[in-house]
């Protein structure tokens, strides 16, 4: 498959050729459920959009059944700032209904096939985008990160996966899941793609209150593989993870301080304090964002009601899927009366010895290496447990509760020809560095080739 670098150098005529060959490799692999549709909007290079993205005039629905037959009324900042680079969206990606997942088992079209192998799953909630950029039918894609959706999927998928700063993308015409959490970034075929689309969808936005109104200096002309830095592994985090997952570590380690870089070793709280805070932090969220999801203001509205009450009930009993209203229930639970002190102004303290903890480890260390998941890609209904899912996440929830940048990318396969990816976590704004130690560790592991 081309690469994003390579599409965007085309002459118009070649990107209308790239664009047909594009839907033959779709056809071809349509059983990946990779695609919920392929849509035009525009003639450019193609780009893979998540079905939580606003693309004016694209049935846009979160994976949902609540959400059939919306159609959206404007485009996302992300999607006006592609089209002004030359590139155009092209098709829905299948993801975890309102991103709720770590599998994209809970999509209403169906699950999404890991290219590499189709018994298991490809990750989630970008699960779509990441399968699809795996497998050679699409280049390059954007996905959004609340808790590991972009990072998690990449890895199982054996492609780079980027999570920005929080409130250096803009959330303009993202359906929200977790309002404090959430950002979009680019899930592509290698580290430079990655910066590249980065670079296109990033700086302030007065849409957004939550958009960071500072500097933006591009990272691409200045990436830099031959920086020497500092890179923070955390010693007590390992312990936890399978043995190929440890063995990948390993082999990045080492790959790291052949190229020229220090390695620093350190300890962190353990990641049942993430766990816990993410998931009161982001139901309870999730919980107050979802509720205009009515069948008055939002959403597909149940057929022939009683009354009022049995409006509501019906329309969300039956648009809504199982996770979502596990999520809208547990949000609704730690936000309620008698609890709001006890769980969700805790979670916040907590939040906040997250970040003081990563900014101290920021003191003597450039990155952060960390695994991605505890394990490479599981099978579908391995994790039928919806607790042992959330599990899953231990690694990547912490990033998403500090707004801190991290780049996930694949470093080799285990013996059955599985992918595993590990992240590089950055201070905040520094996707710099980011990049820069990614480039330099994709070199030195060489997984393509």
């Amino acid at each position: 498959m081309i690469t994003l670098k390579e599409a965007l150098q085309l002459p118009k005529e070649e990107i209308k050729a790239l664009r047909d060959d594009l839907k033959k490799r779709i056809e071809e692999k349509k059983e990946l459920n990779a695609y919920i549709s392929v849509d035009e909007a525009g003639d450019g290079v193609p780009l893979l959009i998540k079905d939580n993205i606003q693309v004016k005039g694209w049935n846009i629905t979160s994976a949902s059944k609540i959400l059939q037959g919306y159609v959206a009324p404007y485009n996302a900042t992300v999607i006006e700032k592609i089209e002004a680079a030359g590139l155009s969206p092209f098709g829905r990606a299948n993801m975890d209904e309102f991103a709720m997942g770590s599998s994209t088992e809970s999509s209403f079209y169906g699950k999404t096939l890991n290219p590499h192998a189709p018994e298991r799953v490809p990750g989630g909630s970008s699960g779509g985008s990441a399968a699809a950029v795996g497998a050679g039918v699409a280049i390059a894609a954007l996905g959004s990160d609340t808790g590991g959706s972009i990072r998690q999927p990449a890895a199982f998928c054996g492609i780079v996966g980027m999570k920005p700063t929080y409130g250096r993308v803009s959330r303009w015409g993202l359906a929200a899941y977790s309002s404090s959490l959430d950002q979009i970034g680019p899930m592509t075929q290698n580290v430079e793609d990655a910066a590249i689309l980065y670079d296109i969808i990033s700086g302030h936005d007065s849409h957004d209150s939550t958009s960071a109104n500072i500097d933006y200096t591009p990272v691409t002309p200045n990436l830099d593989p031959n920086r020497k830095l500092k890179i923070a592994v955390i010693d007590n985090y390992i312990k936890d993870a399978s043995a190929e997952v440890q063995a990948a570590y390993e082999t990045a380690i080492k790959a790291l301080e052949d190229a020229g870089h220090t390695i620093v070793h350190k300890e962190m709280m353990g990641a049942k304090y993430d766990i816990a805070a993410y998931y009161i932090i982001a139901t309870a969220e999730a919980s107050a964002n979802l509720s205009r999801y009515d069948g008055i203001r939002y959403g597909n509205r149940a057929e022939d009601p009683k009354d009022l009450k049995d409006l509501y009930l019906r329309t969300r009993s039956e648009g809504f899927g199982d996770e979502v209203k596990r999520r809208i229930l547990l949000g609704s639970f730690v936000l309620s009366s008698g609890y709001y002190d006890a769980y969700y102004l805790k979670a916040q303290k907590v939040r906040h010895l997250i970040k003081d903890e990563f900014e101290e480890v920021f003191k003597d260390a450039d990155l952060i290496l960390s695994p991605v998941a505890p394990t490479p890609a599981f099978k579908f209904g391995e994790m039928a447990d919806p607790l042992q899912m959330y599990l899953s996440d231990a690694y990547t929830i912490g990033v998403n509760l500090a707004g801190l940048p991290a780049i996930s990318l694949p470093i080799q396969k285990t013996a059955e020809g599985l992918p595993v990816g590990l992240q590089l976590i950055g201070k905040h704004f520094d996707e710099q560095t980011v990049f820069d130690g990614a480039l330099s560790l994709e070199a030195a592991v060489a997984y393509n080739k």
